[in-house]
């Protein structure tokens, strides 16, 4: 590979930092007059991140830990991962009921549905006498649905999915 002199080099660099500037100034003219007023700016750099936070010593953490990683294991169609997962996250007592639940409805018991959803989200509706209860919205293409679960704050297992 062929070195450049030092002050071809810079000059390059100085291109580019200029051809850099004309395209975010032309950009920004593009995007009307408004887009690159300096509170835009500043109201944009001053949205938060996204950002996903937990416990495990948390039951609520659980539920939605459990609902993230089988969504995408179901999605990718990794079927020995989704198994792992409930034999990890759910108590033996409910993988019994959920294989029943599936034979009769011939459905995923977990998302009481035949296909995957689009998105998901938790909801922390309270804990007391030992558990703790949350719903879980699945949003698919035609609308939203809700599933109501339940664990254990002692074991963490969930204990409990209804529709």
């Amino acid at each position: 590979m062929s070195k450049l002199p030092a002050r071809r080099t810079a000059t390059l660099t100085l291109a580019a930092a200029a051809a850099l500037t004309l395209a975010l100034v032309t950009s920004a003219s593009a995007n009307g007059p408004a887009a690159g007023t300096p509170a835009l700016v500043a109201a944009r750099a001053a949205a938060p991140a996204p950002s996903v936070s937990g416990s495990p010593e948390s039951a609520f953490t659980r539920i939605a830990d459990f609902y993230g990683a089988y969504i995408d294991a179901v999605y990718d169609g990794d079927g020995p991962t989704a198994e792992r997962l409930r034999s990890f996250y759910l108590s033996d007592r409910l993988q019994a009921e959920l294989k029943k639940w599936e034979e009769a409805n011939h459905a995923d018991g977990v998302l009481r549905a035949q296909n995957v959803p689009l998105g998901w989200k938790v909801a922390s509706t309270g804990s007391g006498t030992g558990r703790t209860d949350a719903t879980v919205t699945l949003t698919w293409a035609s609308g939203t649905t809700k599933v109501y679960v339940q664990a254990d704050l002692a074991t963490r297992k969930i204990v409990s999915i209804r529709d």
